[in-house]
This record gives C-alpha cells, structure tokens and sequence, in this order.
C-alpha cells in the first residue's frame, strides 16, 4: 500500500510539474526582461517603461498562477477532472494570506492541499448514489463538497499553527540580530531556500527590510545573496550534470538561470517539487553557505531586491558575487553527488 500511494504521489507531482511549467517560463521569462530594465531604488526595482511595466504585469499574472495550478494538477492526477477545479481553489487560498494571522504556505501548503483533496474527490468518487444525483455528482456535488472540506480545513487547522511558527521563526531571528554574523547569515540563508518565496522566505525578508528601516544593511545583504542561489544552481546543475536531467528540465533551467539572475527564488520550483529530497537539501545549504559568508564579509544591500541585477546597489559587490556563487557552487556540487542520473533512476 505504501509503495502504491508513493508511486501515486510521485506521478501527481510530476503531473503537476508538467502542467504548471508554462506559467513558470512565461512569469519568469517576462519579469527578467521587465526587472532588467528598471532602476534600483529604496522600493525595489522600478520599472518606468509603460511597455515593460504591461510586461511585468503579465510576468507577475504567471506567477500568481503558478501555485495554483500546481496544487490542482497535483488534484487531477490523483482524481481526474472533478478535482481540477478544488485543487486550484484550494492551491489559490494556501499561497494567499488568510486566518486570523494572514498565514500563507506557498508552494509546499499548494501541495499538501493539493493532495487532499485528490484523495476526497477520489473518496466521493467511490460513493453508491442514485443515478439522478450521480449525474450532478462530477459538476456540483463533488466540486463543493471538496473545496469546502479541504479549504476550510485548511483556514481552521492548519493556517492558526503556521501563524504561530512564522511568529516564532521572526521572534528567533530577532534574537539572532545581536550574536553570531555567520550563523545569523545560515539562519537567513537557509530560511530563505527552504520555502523558495514562500512564507519563511517572506519571514526572513520582512526581518531583514526591517532591519533596514534601523540602518542595518547586512542582513538584507545575505538575503538577497540567498535569493539568487536556488534558481542559479538549479540552471547550472543542469549544465554541469546533464545526464541527471530530461531535457524539458535542461531547458527549464535556462529559464531558472534568468531568474536567479533577478533574484526570484521560485524559479528553483519545479526542480525541487520533482525531487524534493535531494533538490531541498542541496539548495538550503547553498543558501546557507553563501548568506553566512555574506555575513562575514559585511557584504551590505541597500534596496529590497536580490540577484546580481541590483550589484550596483551593494557596498562590496566584489563579495556578494564571489559569496553567491560560492553558495551556488556547494549547492550544485551536492546535487551532482547525489542525484542520480535518469538512466539509472527509478
């Protein structure tokens, strides 16, 4: 049974991979070439094109897309058409604040959710019903009845405990502000992989920016070193080892090299949903390393935003170059270490 429900998981996360990859490509293909043409200011990059900024918006619709339509392929694998349509709702409201503490789990929520309710829509699928009320099962009975449980699961079980954990992930950086640089730049580091621009990526962020309102720039440094290793190593990776590729994820990872270059995270996604147990690791520790060392070498960001896009906004960008590919390099050499190549994977 446990191999069943592995093999099953396994082909809904590829599932879900496959289909959400062209959201993936067209929001990071078309905010790369928006953000790379905007100006670094105390809000981020700024985009005064009226034309780049219609690109960005249509760059931004990609990735507000994205998670969603993970969650719901995800659904669809495990269930067919009649969860299709819950698995996005419910993908939508895990990647969205809700709750009484804003809560959102980004792409790691969209996939528990996503799972659950394949698992219901297939459960409701097994019930004996009369042949009236099967007619209307796939359409209204099974849709409703799915997205009900699973999102109101969700806000009522699981977003209140997240809440409290991403309060107690802020409360330990504060802490961490005053002690050690380096293990503060592994905190930072590690936290904003772990996720890929979900909510502990966006715990870490949002206590670095504030950090800034005080004047201290070092660790929105680290940060936006680590923002840019995920997708960076994930691009080289498939450069350097491309016998432990397909070639959609060969081409897939120019698309995360572009990513990484503007520092979006997410761009690492796919790659990690496919493999997560060996993906994760490597990226967090990547990470890690390259925020720690940022932390060391006082490397300092000035504006909100990461990659080696915003190099003219850093105090030292000898160092954040240097310490962002060094963590890109620990990340790839792991993945080579420990993927295995697709002839031989099963």
């Amino acid at each position: 049974m446990f191999k069943t429900i592995s093999k099953d998981l396994l082909k809904a996360f590829n599932t879900g991979v496959s289909y959400f990859l062209p959201a993936v490509v067209v929001g990071g293909v078309f905010l790369a070439a928006a953000l790379a043409t905007g100006d670094a200011g105390e809000g981020g990059m700024s985009v005064t094109s009226p034309f780049f900024a219609n690109l960005l918006a249509i760059g931004s619709a990609g990735f507000a897309m994205m998670i969603p339509m993970l969650s719901g392929y995800i659904a669809y694998s495990l269930a067919g058409k009649p969860a299709l349509a819950p698995g996005m709702i419910a993908g939508y409201i895990a990647n969205n604040p809700i709750g009484e503490n804003n809560v959102s789990t980004g792409f790691l929520g969209a996939m528990i959710v996503g799972i659950l309710t394949g698992y219901i829509v297939k459960w409701m699928k097994t019930w004996k019903v009369s042949p009236t009320v099967k007619s209307i099962m796939p359409v209204l009975i099974v849709p409703m009845f799915s997205t009900f449980v699973v999102c109101m699961g969700y806000i009522y079980i699981l977003a209140n405990p997240l809440g409290y954990m991403m309060t107690g992930l802020t409360s330990m950086l504060s802490n961490l502000s005053g002690g050690s640089a380096l293990l503060l730049g592994l905190v930072i580091g590690g936290m904003t992989a772990v996720d890929m621009g979900g909510p502990i990526n966006k715990t870490a962020s949002a206590f670095t920016m504030a950090l800034m309102a005080e004047g201290m720039f070092g660790p929105n440094g680290a940060f936006r070193i680590a923002v840019a290793i995920p997708p960076l190593a994930m691009a080289v990776s498939t450069f350097i080892s491309r016998r432990k590729y397909t070639t959609d994820e060969k081409q897939l990872g120019v698309t995360a090299g572009f990513m990484g270059l503007i520092g979006i995270t997410e761009g690492a996604i796919p790659f990690a949903v496919k493999d997560i147990k060996r993906v994760l690791p490597a990226i967090i520790i990547g990470s890690a390393v390259g925020a720690g060392l940022g932390m060391l070498h006082g490397v300092e960001c000035f504006v909100p935003h990461g990659g080696l896009i915003v190099i003219a906004a850093v105090n030292n960008p000898m160092w954040y170059a240097v310490d962002m590919f060094i963590g890109v390099a620990v990340a790839v050499a792991i993945l080579h270490f420990t993927k295995p190549n697709i002839e031989t994977s099963k």
